[in-house]
C-alpha cells in the first residue's frame, strides 16, 4: 500500500511539474530573448541561453522604440494605464462593496430582482456596450480622455464587484447588523466600523481582479482612446506592428514583459491571500 502511494504521488508531482514547465515555456522564451541582442538571435535558438545578457532591449522598449510614428517607447503608454487603473479600481471596488453591503444586510423591495439584473452585465459582452458607452462618453464631453477610460471601466467593473461583495457579505452574521443598530449606529457606521474591516478577503480579491482585467484590457483602451490617452496594451500592440528595416524580437518581448510585470508582481506578492479570499466566499452562493 505505501509503495503504491508512493508510487501515485511520483506520477502526480511528474505530471504537475509537466504542465508547469510547459506553461511557463513561453515566459522562459520571452525573457531569454529580451536579454539577447540582435547577433545572439541570429545565432542562437529560441531556448537557448544568451551568452552575453544585456538590457539593451528592455531600455529601448521602455524609452526609445517606435510606436507608430512616435518613438518614445512604452513609457508614456504604460504611466497612462497607471493612471487609468489605480482610480478605476479603487471607485469600482468602493460602489461594489457597498451595492454588496445594501444587497445583503439592508433589503428592500424589488433588491433581489435588482441584483439579477446587475448579473446581467457580468456576462454582457464587451462588444455590446461599445457603440452606446460612445455616444454616452461623447455627450459628457470625456471621449478619447483617461477620465473616460476610467468610467468604462468602472461601470463594466460594477457587476463583478457587487457580485463578490454580496456574497461574501451574505455570509455575515445578521445579528451584528442588528446590535450595532440598537446601539444607535448609522448606516454609514455600521459600513465603515464593521462591514469594512471584515472584508480584507473579499476586498484583496476585488482589487486583484479588477487590476488584473483593467490593465491587461485592450479592447476599451483601443476604442475609446487616443494617441494621448492610450493604455500600455494599445502602446504594446503598436509597437509590435510598426514595421523597421529589422524585425527586433528582442526588443518586443521585453516591451511585452514591461506591459506584464504590474500584474506578475501583483499575483507573487499578493497571491496567497487572493486564494485565501476565493476559499472565505468570494465566489459562493
Amino acid at each position: 500500500m505505501t509503495i503504491r502511494l508512493s508510487i501515485h504521488r511520483i506520477v502526480l508531482w511528474t505530471l504537475l511539474l509537466v504542465f508547469a514547465l510547459w506553461f511557463l515555456a513561453p515566459l522562459y522564451v520571452m525573457l531569454v530573448t529580451s536579454l539577447k541582442d540582435a547577433e545572439q538571435l541570429r545565432a542562437g535558438n529560441l531556448l537557448s541561453l544568451p551568452t552575453d545578457p544585456t538590457l539593451y532591449a528592455w531600455f529601448k522598449a521602455w524609452g526609445s522604440a517606435c510606436t507608430g510614428v512616435q518613438c518614445e517607447g512604452l513609457q508614456p503608454f504604460f504611466w497612462n494605464s497607471v493612471l487609468m487603473v489605480v482610480p478605476a479600481v479603487l471607485i469600482s471596488t468602493f460602489i461594489g462593496a457597498l451595492n454588496g453591503y445594501v444587497l445583503s444586510k439592508w433589503r428592500f423591495r424589488g433588491s433581489e430582482l435588482l441584483f439579477a439584473f446587475m448579473l446581467f452585465g457580468v456576462f454582457m459582452p464587451m462588444q455590446v456596450v461599445l457603440l452606446p458607452m460612445s455616444q454616452v462618453l461623447g455627450w459628457l464631453g470625456l471621449a478619447s480622455s483617461i477620465w473616460g477610460l476610467i468610467l468604462v471601466h468602472v461601470l463594466a467593473g460594477i457587476p463583478t464587484t457587487t457580485l463578490f461583495f454580496r456574497n461574501y457579505y451574505v455570509g455575515l452574521p445578521d445579528e451584528l447588523i442588528k446590535a450595532a443598530q440598537l446601539d444607535g449606529a448609522t448606516f454609514w457606521q455600521i459600513f465603515w466600523l464593521i462591514v469594512v474591516p471584515l472584508s480584507t478577503p473579499i476586498i484583496v480579491v476585488t482589487l486583484i481582479w479588477q487590476f488584473t482585467n483593467i490593465w491587461n484590457d485592450f479592447l476599451y483602451g483601443v476604442v475609446f482612446s487616443d494617441s494621448g490617452s492610450m493604455p500600455v496594451t494599445v502602446g504594446l500592440n503598436n509597437l509590435a506592428n510598426t514595421s523597421g528595416v529589422v524585425k527586433e524580437y528582442n526588443v518586443e518581448m521585453a516591451a511585452a514583459l514591461i506591459a506584464a510585470l504590474p500584474t506578475l508582481i501583483i499575483y507573487i506578492v499578493a497571491g496567497k491571500f487572493f486564494l485565501r479570499g476565493l476559499t472565505a466566499g468570494a465566489v459562493k452562493g
